[in-house]
């Protein structure tokens, strides 16, 4: 009875026979030499996987099918949240591959990969989880926008948790700590703008002066910290 190891084994449907259930599976059968549908006659629980009896439903070949869960590796990774920045173990797949890019979540949070090394510290497009020296992720279910507040010669800094998508807009009032504040310009790393509208994923800070309107669009926030 040959023995086989399949990666992949998806159960397609339960059909009746004799009344009784019978698993059909579509996997690669090692006499026909194609991926054809097989009738499981026998499961049997093997640690954290489990191995698969099954008798090919064209040829009738009996052999056996045996799935294990791939080990788990930990992958050194550096999680930037705003200027915060922690190095921390990243568990993984030893067969995943990453690519840069990719979200994945971890601590309740969201996070993009932006950079992968390899085993001499040189950057990679995509690798092995077990080929990968160090990566660096990017929190991307918030990030932490810079605001500025001027009241004639006062100014004052503070942080502010943002969903990405959020979009401020030049000119508008925002309330700050139930005070109201326009939008006089926002900076997006590129340069300053007067005028338009920008996503919180794109700005780095946003400048607000005391209002001289008393009826403009609102948008609340609540500061995080002051700094």
């Amino acid at each position: 009875m040959p023995l086989e190891w399949i990666e992949y084994f998806v159960i397609m449907r339960n059909v009746m026979a004799n009344g009784e259930d019978e698993d059909i599976v579509f996997t690669e059968c090692p006499s026909c030499f194609e991926e054809t549908e097989h009738q499981i006659i026998k499961k049997t629980s093997k640690g954290k996987g489990e191995d698969f009896l099954v008798r090919c439903t064209i040829c009738e070949n009996v052999h056996r099918i045996m799935l294990r869960p791939p080990d788990l590796v930990f992958v050194k990774t550096t999680l930037s949240d705003g200027k915060n920045s922690q190095r921390t173990d990243v568990e993984v797949d030893e067969d995943e591959v990453i690519s840069l890019g990719d979200v994945f979540e971890h601590v309740g949070a969201t996070w993009r990969v932006t950079r992968i090394d390899n085993s001499k510290s040189q950057p990679e497009q995509s690798l092995v989880s077990t080929d990968i020296y160090s990566m660096w992720a990017t929190r991307t279910d918030k990030v932490v926008i810079s605001i500025t507040l001027t009241d004639g010669e006062i100014s004052e800094s503070i942080k502010m948790d943002c969903e990405p998508e959020r979009k401020f807009s030049c000119g508008t009032i925002m309330v700050v700590d139930d005070e109201r504040w326009r939008i006089r310009a926002i900076h997006t790393g590129k340069g300053r703008t007067l005028t338009g509208s920008r996503f919180a994923r794109e700005i780095r800070r946003i400048y607000l002066h005391n209002p001289n309107k008393s009826r403009d669009e609102l948008s609340s926030i609540s500061p995080r910290k002051k700094k």
